[in-house]
C-alpha cells in the first residue's frame, strides 16, 4: 500500500440501500516514517479537508495499531487491523466504538492497484453489509 494513489469511490444510497452512487475522488499517500517505525498516510479528498492514520505493527499480536484523525473530527479513533487468511487487512474500531459497527477491509494489492471496502453491521457484528467501495490506482 506504500505509495501515492488516486482513489475513486462509490457509496450505497441511503434511500434504498441498494443503488450505488459516485462517492467522489481522493488522493491517498502512504509513506514510512520514523526510520521504518510506522506508516503514516494522508487522505486528501477532492471535496477538501484531510485525514491521517499512523499505523504501527505489533509483532507479538501480528496486528497493526492505528490512530486516525481528520478535519472536523474531534480527537482520534483507535483502530486495530490484522491480515486474514486471504491476505486482506481487516480493520475494526476499538475506540470510540461506532454505532452501527464498522469494519474496513484493504484487499490484497495487484498490478493495477487495490480495493477498500467499509462494511456496517446492524446486529452486533453477526452480519455485514458493504456501504462504501473504493479503488486505488497509482498516481502517474
Amino acid at each position: 500500500y506504500l505509495g501515492d494513489w488516486n482513489m475513486t469511490s462509490q457509496s450505497v444510497s441511503r434511500e434504498d440501500g441498494v443503488t450505488w452512487t459516485d462517492g467522489g475522488n481522493a488522493r491517498w499517500n502512504f509513506t514510512c516514517v520514523g526510520n521504518g517505525l510506522a506508516i503514516q498516510d494522508f487522505w486528501m479528498p477532492e471535496s477538501g479537508g484531510v485525514g491521517t492514520n499512523l499505523r504501527m505493527y505489533n509483532p507479538s499480536s501480528e496486528s497493526w495499531n492505528v490512530a486516525w484523525t481528520s478535519t472536523g473530527t474531534p480527537g482520534m479513533a483507535e483502530i486495530t487491523a490484522k491480515q486474514n487468511a486471504d491476505g486482506n487487512i481487516v480493520m475494526h474500531y476499538v475506540s470510540p466504538v461506532p454505532n452501527p459497527l464498522r469494519r474496513i477491509t484493504f484487499f490484497t494489492p495487484n498490478d493495477t492497484g487495490w480495493d477498500w471496502h467499509m462494511d456496517m453491521s446492524q446486529d452486533g457484528g453477526e452480519n455485514w453489509t458493504t456501504v462504501v467501495k473504493m479503488r486505488a490506482t497509482p498516481r502517474k
